[in-house]
Parts: structure tokens; sequence; C-alpha cells
């Protein structure tokens, strides 16, 4: 069996989470290494001193447990494995499998000492049966696929491939860990995000919602995949896509905002897609409408529309995206005036105002990506992220930040 490759990010939540009275969720796209981190926390249990029959670890998308689909035999059978004078440890895998697993997990957490570790591949884990049924006794640990910083880890690469080049590849196969196994076979690699993406469509959309049109879901997907970074509406994207032949319902009227939203909403439950809204800076406060929707990898885009240098700034934007997720920040568009800035991104004591281009060498585009900071009268910190190297660091107290050392930092 290879050896795992740590994700210490995620890892060390679920470490600094051990013992306590919670209910540990992990949750995140299908392949993105949710089963791996469970993996790994087993391996770190079984080195701290936990022994291996404390630990009951079960993928619950295994034949060896297609008995287990309703939560009674669920219950029975766990318990049946739990020692009596002893903490237990409870991980498991795709836990959605089973109907009702919520009330498994509760009487678990009431009837005996253990300590409970969950994963699912969709946004209903935590729907509102879970909520009401935990109340607050669940933390949430949203995995990603890999950044840059763990895809160079996870690959190997010759010293003579700059780090410009390796980080060319990551835009172009994005980070979903299964890929390592295909050493850049870019047929394979491509194949095997088919693979990803049909299970995401058909199994956590399809097969959960019914009277959901496969066809129009796909053609919203790649609606999405070529407007990264794009202001839109259901109600625009359902009329872009009707006026242009795609979607059409029998009478032959335009498919309904609602119908789009519904389905972009699956997408999101499925951590295909992320949705950010807008918020205005001088109003303090979120506005209604046109957000933007960025992708879960760019892997899944470059596959579905192949890769297309043109729309670098984009790609670059839905990157610094998915970071900002990854360092625990809340993430929000800016209005200001009548100029947007690409992220406010906040944490309880911190803020940061985010611009995201791919060159700022053009004087015109460098005053055109400063305007909006510079309309911004508070004292957090501004930055500038773009992929020239240059000595000039700030403009007027407006940070220029390479975006690769950003990413590394």
């Amino acid at each position: 069996m290879e050896k795992l490759i740590e994700r210490p990010n995620y890892l060390n939540q679920l470490i600094e989470n051990k013992d306590v009275d919670l209910v540990k969720v992990v949750t995140g796209i299908r392949r993105c290494g949710k089963s791996s981190l469970m993996t790994l926390f087993h391996n770190y249990l079984v080195a701290n001193g936990v022994e291996e029959q404390q630990i009951i670890h079960m993928n619950l998308e295994s034949l060896k447990y297609r008995h287990l689909q309703d939560y009674l035999a669920f219950y029975d059978f766990v318990s049946e494995k739990i020692s009596e004078n002893k903490r237990a440890y409870l991980l498991f895998d795709e836990v959605q499998s089973v109907r009702h697993w919520e009330k498994a997990i509760e009487s678990f957490r009431l009837d005996y000492d253990v300590d409970i570790y969950i994963t699912g591949s969709n946004a209903y884990l935590l729907s509102s049966e879970l909520s009401t049924l935990l109340s607050g006794r669940y933390v949430e640990i949203r995995m990603l696929p890999l950044s840059f910083k763990e895809f160079l880890c996870f690959y190997k690469f010759q010293e003579k491939v700059s780090l410009d080049e390796q980080f060319q590849e990551y835009l172009k196969y994005g980070g979903m860990p299964i890929l390592r196994e295909y050493n850049f076979n870019e047929v394979r690699m491509n194949q095997a995000l088919e693979g990803i993406y049909s299970t995401i469509i058909l199994r956590d959309i399809l097969q959960r919602n019914t009277g959901v049109e496969q066809l129009t879901l796909e053609k919203v997907v790649r609606f999405l995949c070529s407007n990264i970074g794009s202001i839109t509406s259901p109600n625009n994207i359902g009329n872009i896509l009707s006026h242009e032949g795609d979607l059409q319902n029998p009478k032959g009227k335009n498919i309904a905002g609602k119908t789009i939203e519904k389905y972009i909403s699956l997408l999101q439950n499925a951590f295909f897609t992320y949705a950010v809204g807008r918020y205005d800076i001088k109003g303090k406060q979120l506005l209604k409408t046109l957000g933007k929707n960025y992708l879960c990898d760019m892997g899944f885009r470059n596959m579905l529309l192949g890769y297309r240098d043109a729309d670098r700034g984009h790609i670059l934007e839905n990157i610094v995206f998915l970071e900002l997720l990854r360092r625990d920040y809340h993430v929000y568009i800016g209005k200001v005036g009548d100029t947007e800035i690409d992220f406010v991104a906040e944490k309880p004591t911190q803020k940061l105002y985010i611009q995201v281009t791919e060159s700022i060498v053009a004087p015109e585009t460098r005053a055109r990506e400063l305007r909006p900071l510079q309309m911004v009268g508070d004292n957090y910190e501004k930055l500038l992220l773009s992929m020239d190297k240059s000595f000039i660091q700030s403009y007027d107290g407006i940070k220029a930040v390479n975006i690769i050392d950003w990413l590394l930092a």
C-alpha cells in the first residue's frame, strides 16, 4: 500500500478537536481526500497510544456494509463493537449512505463513551434535520482539493522544472489528489476527472433529486465553468442559455430562473461550486442580488472546456478564492461606489481587500485595478495580487504581491 501523504492543515483540525464533545463532520467534494484524511487520523490515534480495538473505522459505501442501510441496523452493528471500559473512536466515511444515520450518531453520543468523526460528499449531511438533532453539538471541517503548497508536496518534479512551470501544471490539472497516480499523463488525468465528475452529477445530484434533467444540469455546469468570476443571476443564465437554443421547455418558453437557481443550489450542495455574495463596503450590508460563482477545482473546468490561456485572469481569481476559504476567511465581493473589489475576506479580528489580475505592467491596467482599493477609506490591509515579479511592492500603501508567493506564504 502506498504511503499516504500528509494533509497537515486538515489533520491538525481533527487533532485539535480530539476528545472534544462534538461530532466532527468532514465535508467536501468527492475524491478530495476525506477518506485518506480519516486513515491519517486513524494512524495518528494508534501512534499516540489508542489501541486498534478502540477504533471503529468504516467506509459505508463499501459493499461490506450493504446490510446497514438504515440507522437501526447501523446502530446495532456498531454497538456490538464498542468496548465497555475504554473510549471508542468512531470513524465513519460517507455516512449519508445510511438512511437517517443522524439518529444513530446522536444515540452513540448519548449511550457510550465515544469520540465521533464522519465524512460526507453532500451538504445534505448538515441539513436542517441534522442541525436540529445535534443542535450545535458538531463542528464542520470543510475539505478542499489540494492547495498549490500541497500540490508541490504531492508531485515530484525534476529540478529543471521551474516554480512557474509547476504552477502552470496546477492551473491546468487542479488539485484532485487521485491525479497524482497518472504522473501528468493528460489523457488519463482527464479520464479520472470525467469519472469523478460523472459520479458527482449522477450519485450526488441526479439520484438524490427527482425531476432534475441531466442535460439542463450539464448546460448550467458548462455555463458556470465558462463564466468564472462573472456577476450573474439565475434569470440571466436562463435567458442566455435559452437564447442560445440550449434550454427550452416543451412550450418553447425560457427556462425559469427558479429552475436555474435550483440547479446551482444542487451543485453547491455537492461542493462542486461556491456562491459568493456582494457586500456594500460603504453601506456595510450584504446585497441580495448578483453574486458570483466559483468552482471547487480548476481541473474539472479544463476537462470540460479545454485549457484556454486567455481565461487566466479568471482562473487566477478562482485559485485565490479557494485559498481564502482554506485560510478560514469568510469571503464576499466588495462593492464600493460604481466599482467592485474582487474579494473582501474577513475573520473575527482581520479583514483583507484583494484585487486579482494577471498583470499590472500596463499603466492603464494598474490604474484600473488600484482604483477600487483606493476608494476604500479604512486602514485594513489591501493586496493587489498578480503574476508579476516587480521590485515595486507598494502603491500608496496597497501591497503588490506575486500570486505564487502569496499562495506559498
